[in-house]
């Protein structure tokens, strides 16, 4: 997490963080007029342009696109085609019959732009660093006095960031507070609708530069107004007691194993539909389950938790014909820095230590410590600087220096840009 969270606090107005995670955080809705935010209308991070370029002259696929009119998602077949010879496959964006789509009133939505648009790309980077959750980006680009979608909530929180025209908001409070990623709205189809009918908690029309925070579970529906409107939604997928809970089980249930009392077969015969003559074994099995969760380690369960934090998000991307030239063309006397959005730790055992991170393992002797944790600190440094931290001569430090590009873990400084 970045001193400051510099990416949360641009979306946040005049709130401080602070009083944010205190207040409103997995709870509480927050709207950051454009005002408030010092006229920052997000026209760095995207577009109708943008949205021009992603389906015309990206070759984009699905999924990274849907297309939605009077709360129905349209089958992909009615707006993707092949790309002709050489490039058939059958779900790219058909421009064509997407301009019709939008013409007669569909809303656009662009899905992963986390991954698909260099600026948004970025930003989310940043801002899942500042959460200490993963995120997500998707756009919603609806014609004049449209409506994409039926009033329904998500199952993670969002940022509302509106870059294009305007959009009328309607917000209820939750029929299920804080709902998981396995208890969608379509399983409350009717609470839904009958919140729905309720008077709003919140009607507002959101301007380019407003950003709205709206907690998992709230009920809600937009519709366009005047002009074509485009919002980024930014979904964090924040992590909570029940991801806690999952890890244990999961540690216990493998633990389990060595157990003689649990590997131990079932009666004979027994009938799994009825538990009256295999009682005891629940019994031994649930003491079992229960000695091992109270006497589980802290650290342990925090070690598989940040192993999953790691495989949520990407590590800023590495340009990989670049980087092995540059790994070729190291001189001792050039700088390295470690390449951003790593999630990189540290373990020592014995005479080993491992640089633990997204992209590699990397385990070298224990002397190389002081080197690493330089690396580390996020601030470039020289090869040989950083191998006189490890006691190695020029040559050892080269190596050690292009070992950490070709693997991916460090990259020069030029092509590392900074937080944005």
């Amino acid at each position: 997490m970045r001193a400051g969270r510099p990416a949360l606090t641009r979306l946040l107005g005049r709130l401080d963080a602070d009083t944010f995670a205190r207040d409103h955080w997995g709870h509480t809705l927050h709207l950051a007029a454009v005002e408030e935010r010092d006229g920052d209308e997000f026209t760095d991070l995207f577009s109708l342009d943008a949205v021009d370029e992603l389906v015309s002259d990206r070759a984009l696929r699905t999924p990274f696109l849907r297309v939605a009119k009077d709360g129905s998602t349209l089958p992909e077949a009615t707006f993707t085609s092949s790309g002709g010879t050489g490039a058939g496959m059958p779900d790219q964006v058909d421009d064509t019959r997407l301009l019709r789509h939008f013409a007669d009133g569909s809303t656009l939505v662009l899905q992963g732009l986390h991954r698909t648009w260099g600026p948004i790309r970025a930003f989310a980077a940043d801002l899942a660093d500042d959460l200490g959750s993963p995120v997500q980006v998707n756009a919603y680009v609806t014609p004049p006095a449209n409506q994409g979608f039926d009033d329904h909530y998500d199952v993670h929180d969002v940022f509302v960031l509106q870059v294009s025209g305007t959009k009328r908001w309607s917000l209820r409070e939750p029929v299920l507070p804080q709902p998981l990623r396995s208890q969608p709205w379509t399983d409350r189809r009717d609470e839904v609708a009958a919140r729905a009918q309720e008077p709003a908690f919140l009607e507002t029309t959101l301007r380019p530069g407003d950003c709205l925070y709206l907690p998992r579970g709230w009920v809600h529906s937009a519709r366009a107004m005047g002009e074509v409107s485009a919002h980024l939604t930014i979904g964090v997928h924040a992590w909570t007691r029940h991801h806690v809970a999952r890890a244990a089980l999961d540690l216990v249930g493998a633990g389990l194993g060595d157990e003689a009392g649990v590997r131990q077969s079932l009666p004979l015969g027994v009938d799994l539909s009825s538990p009256d003559g295999w009682g005891e074994d629940v019994e031994q099995v649930r003491a079992a389950l229960l000695r091992r969760l109270r006497d589980l380690p802290a650290e342990e369960l925090a070690a598989a938790l940040e192993t999953d934090h790691r495989r949520s998000t990407r590590p800023a991307p590495v340009r990989p014909v670049a980087q092995a030239a540059a790994a070729e063309r190291l001189r001792a006397d050039d700088a390295v820095v470690l390449r951003r959005h790593l999630e990189p730790a540290l373990r020592e055992e014995g005479d080993r230590v491992s640089l633990i991170s997204r992209v590699a393992t990397s385990t070298l002797p224990a002397a190389y410590r002081p080197a690493l944790e330089r690396l580390l600190g996020g601030e470039p440094v020289v090869v040989r600087d950083l191998g006189a931290l490890a006691g190695l001569d020029d040559d050892a430090a080269l190596k050690l220096g292009r070992g950490l590009l070709r693997r991916g873990v460090a990259c020069l400084p030029e092509q590392s840009p900074g937080p944005g």
